[in-house]
C-alpha cells in the first residue's frame, strides 16, 4: 500500500504513526513539513479528504496560536496562517488509499491501514 505522512520528527505522535505505518510492512513516502512547506490549495485538499476544517486542523496548543489571535479567526485566516507558519498544523498528516486522517489519537490510523 501506498502512504504518505506529513511528519515533523519532533512530534512523539508523528513518530508513532510513522512506526505504525512501518509496523504495517509500509514504508511510506516521508514528507517533512516544516522543511517542505505545505501550499493552500495542498492543505485544503488534504482537509477536505480528512473531513476536518482548517479550525479542527490548527494546533491551539502553539504559542504561535495565540500570538496570531487565530481564536477569532475564520478558516480562511487560519488556513493563510498555517501556509505561512506549518507548525500550527495538526501533525501528522496521513494519506493512504482508504483516506486521509490525521491520527490523534494514534487509532485513528487503523482507519486508513
Amino acid at each position: 500500500m501506498d502512504a504518505t505522512i506529513y511528519h515533523n520528527p519532533k512530534c512523539s505522535t508523528s513518530r508513532k504513526a510513522l512506526q505504525a505505518l512501518r509496523d504495517a510492512g509500509i514504508e511510506p513516502t516521508v514528507v517533512k513539513y516544516l522543511d517542505e512547506p505545505y501550499s493552500r490549495e495542498q492543505l485544503v485538499e488534504l482537509f477536505a479528504d480528512a473531513g476536518v476544517t482548517p479550525t479542527q486542523a490548527v494546533r491551539t496548543r502553539e504559542a504561535l496560536y495565540k500570538e496570531l489571535d487565530l481564536a477569532s479567526a475564520t478558516d480562511d485566516q487560519i488556513l493563510d496562517a498555517m501556509v505561512e507558519h506549518p507548525i500550527l498544523v495538526e501533525r501528522p498528516i496521513v494519506v493512504t488509499a482508504k483516506g486521509t486522517r490525521i491520527p490523534r489519537p494514534i487509532d485513528k490510523l487503523d482507519e486508513i491501514l
